[in-house]
């Protein structure tokens, strides 16, 4: 069996391929260039496993980046368990048919307790002391400390936040030709997110995303001449493609208004009860999951948020079922955004009673996802030396609340998730 690598570059699209990117065009002008459509919802972890499993999200499960947990009663975000996905992967068909096969994972999500054979993915230390330190989770378990030796600790901060860079994908990169060398895997699955941020945060038409096109186009060309030489055949995806992002679609403000959400209110800051509450929506992108307490009333719901400017279509189970999302998991009430528009999570009326979570990047407590911790607050004076002083206090154990991030929705560019 040929080794093969698949190589994803999330947002790239043919559009964002030219002089700029040497490397991908030589790719691209030797080998077949195809569409690929994504399912719907046009999010990470939706794609990804629609790509590992050709299934729909109806069958694998995975009907966003986080979905709202009925039994638990939580908005849950950025889960890692493999188990979550409902369907046979394609290490697991290949390996029924060739009992030799072999699985590399390099940050493709829901990477812990997956049964391939080698496996790298996000997984921070989180202290009791409330820091956050970066590091990464392994299988087997000694992969992990052997690649940070050699490449450093995994720069986390430079995978997601207003730190976001080059530098997480190069350290992939480089940790994914490392156990190639090493293990020579059948498969090797490789995650490149720069591209994505990227665009989010800039949009698809600003120079700053074309650099970051440059950028990761430097990356894939070291990956390119590394798997050649290794006789490995390379594939090239996308998960989607970025569109340019006018402005948010705030629905729980929304309902809220129609004394749908319940708070529950700490220290003067309000927190959605989402358990306690009549109808809420889960915002993911371009996409939300709206979830009913009460089914005599999901058509009301339904009604009622379809009828808001920036909301394309809302679609109940039989329209769900006809799209491939009508899973458990998925909201009563499914809404996808008009173009240019998203769908943001906020959910107070007043910023002074924002919960403190807000304005710091925290992507497993907000009740759905924030393109805004791609920023540091533009109101901050000298904000280079505001995150470094709260930096050196929390390395030095002290508790301290990142709170940089902004609550202005304007600030993000570009988006995707409807098609």
């Amino acid at each position: 069996m040929n080794p093969t690598v698949v190589l994803n570059i999330v947002g790239l699209t043919p559009s964002l391929i030219g002089a700029w990117s040497p490397h991908l065009a030589r790719f691209r002008d030797a080998g077949e260039l195809r569409t690929l459509e994504p399912t719907l919802p046009a999010v990470t972890t939706s794609v990804q496993y629609s790509m590992l499993t050709s299934c729909a999200p109806r069958e694998h499960g995975i009907v966003g980046n986080g979905w709202y947990n009925r039994e638990m009663a939580e908005i849950q975000f950025w889960k890692q368990s493999n188990h979550l996905v409902q369907r046979e992967k394609v290490w697991e068909t290949a390996r029924r048919r060739d009992a030799s096969f072999t699985c590399a994972n390099m940050f493709w999500w829901y990477n812990m307790y997956a049964s391939v054979d080698y496996a790298v993915t996000p997984r921070p230390i989180y202290k009791a002391d409330g820091r956050k330190i970066p590091d990464c989770y392994s299988a087997p378990a000694d992969l992990r400390p052997m690649l940070q030796a050699e490449l450093g600790r995994f720069p986390l901060f430079n995978f997601w936040g207003p730190m976001s860079s080059i530098e997480s994908s190069r350290w992939i990169a480089e940790a994914s030709m490392i156990v190639h060398q090493k293990h020579d895997p059948t498969l090797m699955l490789i995650y490149l997110p720069h591209l994505d941020y990227a665009l989010q945060k800039f949009g698809p038409d600003d120079a700053r995303s074309r650099d970051a096109v440059t950028e990761i186009d430097e990356v894939v060309g070291d990956l390119i001449r590394f798997f050649e030489k290794r006789g490995a055949q390379l594939m090239i995806v996308s998960e989607y493609g970025i569109e340019a992002a006018t402005s948010a679609v705030h629905l729980n403000r929304i309902l809220r208004d129609e004394g749908a959400i319940a708070i529950r209110e700490e220290e003067g800051l309000e927190l959605l009860d989402a358990g306690a509450s009549r109808a809420f929506a889960v915002a993911d992108h371009q996409i939300a999951h709206v979830y009913v307490k009460r089914a005599e009333e999901i058509e009301r719901y339904r009604n009622l948020l379809g009828n808001v400017s920036g909301v394309a279509h809302a679609l109940d189970r039989e329209a769900q079922r006809e799209v491939g999302i009508d899973h458990d998991r998925a909201g009563d009430v499914v809404l996808i955004a008009e173009p240019s528009r998203w769908f943001s999570y906020y959910y107070w009326q007043d910023d002074a009673r924002a919960p403190d979570f807000a304005r710091c990047v925290d992507i497993h407590r907000k009740p759905g996802y924030d393109p805004v911790e791609l920023f540091i607050d533009p109101a901050i004076r000298a904000p280079k030396l505001k995150l470094a002083l709260k930096l050196l206090r929390k390395n030095l154990g002290f508790r301290t609340l990142m709170d940089v991030i902004p609550l202005d929705d304007t600030l993000v560019m570009g988006t995707h998730g409807r098609t």
